[in-house]
């Protein structure tokens, strides 16, 4: 198979869309609920309490160092916490731990209560069963739009084998199993 580089477009004038500051929301989001994602868990300490989140948003940066990243609104209730965090932990969740994933995204209540989670050594929580974990102490903290991307460097990491990852795609989890494999 052949690569082939994709063509040289020139710039030309702005669209509408372009003209108002890019694509329109709906349909920026209509794209990307067809894009599937893993789902994880990011953990810290804020003020002696243990904060938490479900992000889709991690990605692997580099391996050499090791870096990785998320992103946050810059409006989100675990906001504060981040921005005081020298490190937290990211939990990869699990197929089967919806629930969890569902209970990090509900705002308004305890989302450690329910347990389900325990501490590192270095006091991040983590949640159990998780298909990995990695620590990390945060970078930077880069403000885009109304969104923080926040860059890390992974520390130290654990991962399971033999356990399926959650995937979110169109507001719903997926399980990949032996019937995804090709």
């Amino acid at each position: 198979m052949s690569h082939r580089p994709a063509p040289r477009i020139p710039p030309g004038p702005a669209s509408a869309g372009e003209a108002a500051g890019g694509l329109p929301a709906a349909e920026f989001k209509r794209v990307f609920r067809q894009h599937p994602a893993g789902v994880t868990v990011i953990g810290l300490v804020h003020r002696g309490r243990p904060v938490g989140f479900t992000a889709t948003s991690v990605i692997s940066v580099s391996a050499e160092p090791a870096l990785l990243a998320f992103s946050l609104a810059a409006g989100s209730s675990s906001w504060p916490a981040v921005a005081a965090a020298r490190t937290l932990a990211v939990s990869f969740l699990a197929d089967h731990q919806d629930d969890v994933s569902a209970r990090f995204a509900t705002s308004g209540i305890d989302r450690f209560a329910a347990g389900g989670w325990s501490t590192l050594d270095t006091g991040e929580p983590v949640i159990d069963g998780a298909v990995s974990w990695l620590r990390a102490r945060v970078l930077e903290r880069t403000p885009v739009g109304g969104s923080y991307l926040v860059s890390l460097l992974a520390l130290a990491a654990e991962t399971r084998e033999g356990v399926a990852p959650l995937v979110h795609h169109d507001r719903t989890y997926h399980h990949i199993g032996d019937h995804s494999a090709i």
